[in-house]
């Protein structure tokens, strides 16, 4: 009786496993920092409307996972033709809020601290991260955005799916969601990529992001 139980649990995680690894968002493609796309002369700057953008943000550990969301400073999209073939915008690093924790609650003032601290992303010293497009091309029948990402200093270009709508002089630019891999800006707090000691203490490389940026003409 020992060997169908055995199958069973075998199966059974195999199903589990298969299914995360459908569930994960995919990581961008991350590569050097490349330089900014050049602005058509035919293109129209959009603004970004700072009160309805947004970035959401995600991170895992063993025993579960934290989300909430970042706000973005500033920004503009260049678009020629009714589409988008540049622009850049600054992240407010200082703004990072904790949703899964009620705000009253004394372990969301302690996360988001420690987010804001120099185990992960230093806001003092950094207080604003960075995005700049440097390339849009179709693939596959998908909008594929590729901008440098400047985060602690640290600039790498990421590319990853996205959406844009255009409705009179308004436009959404809304990404799928999708994840980058931390330590490649050096935010190395409880990662594997960095320490070999910390047996299920650690907390997953991946962060799960989708931004959002509603900007209309300037």
């Amino acid at each position: 009786m020992r060997k169908p139980f055995t199958t069973l649990l075998f199966i059974t995680a195999l199903s589990v496993s298969v299914l995360s690894c459908k569930d994960k968002a995919k990581e961008a493609k991350t590569t050097e920092a490349e330089m900014p796309a050049e602005t058509e002369a035919t293109a129209e700057s959009y603004k970004a409307d700072i009160e309805a953008s947004t970035i959401e943000w995600k991170g895992f550990k063993p025993t579960g996972e934290h989300f909430g969301t970042i706000a973005i400073e500033r920004g503009t999209l260049d678009v020629a033709n009714g589409e988008v073939v540049g622009g850049s915008f600054i992240i407010d690093m200082k703004s990072i809020v904790v949703k899964d924790i009620p705000a009253e609650k004394e372990g969301n003032a302690k996360l988001t601290g420690h987010l804001k601290s120099p185990d992960f992303f230093d806001v003092d010293t950094h207080p604003s991260a960075g995005f700049t497009i440097t390339g849009v091309e179709e693939v596959d029948g998908k909008t594929m955005l590729s901008g440098n990402l400047t985060l602690k200093d640290v600039k790498n270009n990421i590319t990853f799916p996205v959406s844009v709508s255009q409705n009179g002089d308004e436009l959404t630019l809304e990404s799928e969601t999708f994840t980058i891999d931390r330590s490649k800006w050096n935010v190395k707090y409880g990662s594997k990529s960095f320490f070999d000691d910390l047996g299920d203490k650690f907390i997953n490389d991946d962060i799960e992001l989708k931004v959002t940026v509603k900007a209309s003409k300037a």
